[in-house]
């Protein structure tokens, strides 16, 4: 038998209601924390610069807020990964770096320039372009330059930095390297023999290359100690508060908040399934909570059965498959007292961090913040 709670709603007054209004769902993005991750990460990362990085809309969190307070943090370098992030980024940092990661092609040549970005150059063929576009400008431009040191993904391979060791004089004649960059693939594993062997091969690199600041780590990397820091860090996941060692404390402060009302309360008896493929049966007589938050909105179809939600700070399971706008949670032991229709339940933050969210759905933390859906509105606040 089922029993609809729905007689209990306490309106749009509830005191314990924080998300936006009007809405049933809420990112709550926390601006001071943000700004507080930046300067854990200054502090860790010694006499080292750091970077910001905001590709993919700042991990899904909000490009133009963001680099306004990282710019307030006193942050004057920026990463992003497409031409037009860094063109949508220009006008909001103007006086600032910003690198392009994916580099430059013939054709994207024109807009680096005019909207002064820094591409990073991962390819001798990507120096021939540049050099190409100085050549034509009767001018020298800058860039940055990738070395493979073991990712395998973008930057010098061993044979390109060779040639390029010999041939520097003349390859870079129109290019000024203001960068020389490489990337951990294993520093989320701070005992991984990797990251020494990638470390020893930047810096053979570095030597085979004319003098320019260095930048090897990224968030994990600036937790493996100040001899991976070199001249700049790359923070992306830390400032953003997920922890880029997981299995160790996290040095970080929640950012990303997400939360959902509650649309309906109802109990249920031994025996009755939940949701699509009735994937879930109770095993006792339970009350169950529904919230508006499903898969379209970032909340991963894969967390059915396995993830958690809080109310009032208490952890209640995910139970059933999640829809694409509906979850359904098993309330039975949270307080009575916060079991009410347009009660806020926490998805993630302070209660759910960003790891336990990945480890139930069997992904990543960066996964989770940029799979977040464009149709849960956003809301910005200065607090930490």
């Amino acid at each position: 038998m089922v029993r609809s709670f729905d007689g209990l709603y306490r309106g749009l007054h509830c005191p314990r209601m924080s998300i936006c209004a009007n809405e049933v769902a809420c990112l709550t993005v926390r601006l001071g924390a943000a700004q507080e991750n930046y300067r854990t990460c200054r502090r860790l990362a010694g006499s080292a610069g750091v970077a910001g990085v905001l590709k993919a809309d700042a991990y899904g969190l909000g490009m133009a807020p963001i680099s306004r307070a990282l710019l307030a943090a006193h942050c004057d370098t920026f990463f992003v990964a497409r031409l037009a992030e860094g063109v949508s980024l220009r006008p909001l940092v103007c006086d600032a770096r910003i690198f392009v990661l994916d580099g430059v092609q013939r054709e994207t040549a024109p807009a680096l320039i005019s909207s002064q970005l820094t591409p990073v150059l991962n390819s001798l063929a990507q120096i021939e372009v540049w050099s190409l576009a100085a050549r034509e400008r009767h001018t020298t431009l800058d860039a940055a330059l990738q070395v493979d040191t073991g990712m395998n993904r973008l930057g010098l391979a061993a044979d390109e930095l060779a040639i390029l060791s010999a041939t520097a004089s003349t390859q870079l004649q129109a290019i000024n390297v203001t960068l020389i960059m490489s990337h951990l693939a294993c520093a989320d594993d701070p005992l991984g023999p990797m990251n020494a062997m990638q470390l020893q091969r930047f810096r053979d690199a570095l030597a085979c290359l004319p003098p320019a600041p260095a930048s090897l780590s990224s968030s994990g990397g600036i937790l493996l100690g100040k001899q991976y820091a070199f001249d700049i860090v790359r923070p992306g996941l830390a400032v953003y508060g997920g922890n880029p060692q997981p299995g160790n404390p996290n040095p970080f402060k929640p950012v990303a908040i997400l939360t959902a009302r509650v649309l309906q309360l109802r109990r249920v008896d031994k025996g009755e399934s939940v949701g699509y493929a009735a994937t879930f049966r109770a095993e006792r007589p339970s009350t169950l909570a529904t919230a508006a938050l499903g898969y379209a909105d970032g909340l991963m179809r894969s967390i059915g059965n396995r993830g958690f939600a809080a109310i009032d700070g208490v952890r209640v399971p995910i139970v059933g498959r999640v829809s694409m706008d509906l979850v359904t949670l098993d309330v039975t032991d949270a307080p009575a007292s916060a079991l009410a229709v347009g009660q806020e339940v926490e998805f993630l933050g302070d209660t759910i961090s960003l790891e336990d969210f990945a480890f139930a759905a069997r992904s990543a933390n960066y996964e989770v913040l940029t799979s977040l859906g464009a149709r849960v509105p956003r809301r910005y606040i200065e607090a930490s």
